[in-house]
């Protein structure tokens, strides 16, 4: 069954679908219309879901050299980067990356060959990669029916957060869902996909997309990237039915942030408000913070770009929430921003065909 097929077209008959058929669920969450909004902070704060900055009012470009690795040849990094993080005071060394991207500079990664070696579930992919295959569970409103599980509230409120599911109880209520069978390659880790280096930021879906096919690999879609993170029994978090503090990165202070600092992105001011504002770790930081599938931190740490599983639905998905004090789980999607929107914790990570994959 097609995850779409269950959907009415139209955002408002689609927000109204979501209230009826919650109601005729019992679903135990009254805020229906949380499925197609975003991750943000609680009401009594400012939302950063309808702001951020576009890629500098330009259209963007049609195709894109991709975003270099952090180490190896073809790095386009600003040779100043470096001498203004430290003469201006910032907490990190940041470089900026193809004169619009920013990263954290820290010693080189762990080489993905000796990553794969160690985790050993690497399929039928290219270095770096993981095989992801089995049965999805398929409900439209799956999140929402997910918390009548839950056994204890963080903040029943938007973003809604669930410390603890219970796992039996979950099971029953979706042991009858319908399925789809799915097989495909994602990065390990957050792009550069590399083990210990810190996530590459303030990336359009564009950019994205080609930096992914720069590589031979695709953006993953939001029904990839789920399935990445929940695994066959659609658990609500990568690590398992608790919101572990330890496990994934989430949960920190939310900051107040100045958009217009971000515009030019290469600017100093944009290069000092990522280094206030900058919450996150390195890749693999948190051991515990791994899927069914051994995908690493997929909630929490940065948002990662997707494409959108619905037909004739705005293609840019954003998917597993950042460090900040949001809902954080697998299953639900930030869909309010459109492809040439960046923002400070906005990153990505790619997706392949198991067979392409291999004759790369």
């Amino acid at each position: 069954m097609q995850f779409g097929s269950l959907l009415p077209t139209g955002r408002d008959k689609r927000r109204a679908g979501l209230f009826a058929v919650a109601a005729l669920l019992g679903i135990a969450s009254t805020d229906a219309p949380s499925a197609w909004g975003g991750d943000r902070p609680a009401p009594d704060v400012k939302s950063p879901v309808t702001l951020g900055v576009g890629a500098e009012g330009r259209a963007p470009p049609t195709d894109l050299p991709g975003l270099a690795p952090a180490i190896g040849p073809g790095l386009l990094e600003v040779p100043e980067a470096r001498a203004t993080s430290v003469e201006s005071g910032a907490r990190f060394d940041w470089r900026l990356i193809q004169g619009r991207h920013w990263q954290i500079r820290g010693p080189a990664g762990e080489l993905p060959a000796i990553t794969d070696a160690r985790e050993k579930n690497r399929g039928a992919c290219a270095a770096g990669m993981i095989e992801v295959a089995g049965k999805m569970k398929r409900h439209f409103l799956l999140d929402e029916l997910q918390m009548q599980a839950c056994t204890k509230w963080i903040d029943r409120k938007w973003p809604e957060r669930c410390a603890e599911y219970d796992r039996d109880k979950w099971l029953a209520l979706s042991k009858d869902l319908p399925t789809q069978p799915l097989d495909f390659c994602i990065d390990r880790f957050e792009y550069p996909n590399r083990k210990d280096e810190y996530p590459i930021i303030l990336v359009s879906w564009y950019e994205a997309r080609d930096a992914c096919k720069a590589e031979g690999k695709r953006l993953c879609t939001e029904d990839e990237w789920t399935f990445a993170c929940e695994g066959e029994e659609a658990q609500p978090y990568p690590n398992g039915y608790a919101r572990d503090p330890d496990a994934c990165l989430n949960d920190r202070p939310w900051k107040q942030f100045r958009d217009s600092a971000l515009i030019p992105r290469s600017g100093e001011n944009a290069k000092l408000e990522l280094d206030r504002l900058w919450q996150g770790l390195p890749s693999g930081a948190r051991p515990l913070c791994r899927s069914p599938f051994g995908v690493y931190d997929l909630t929490g740490n940065v948002d990662e770009w997707t494409r959108s599983s619905i037909p004739n639905e705005r293609p840019s998905v954003l998917k597993g929430g950042y460090w900040g004090p949001v809902r954080t789980r697998c299953r639900p999607a930030t869909k309010a921003h459109d492809e040439s929107h960046v923002f400070y914790q906005q990153g990505f990570r790619c997706c392949a065909d198991p067979t392409k994959a291999a004759s790369d």
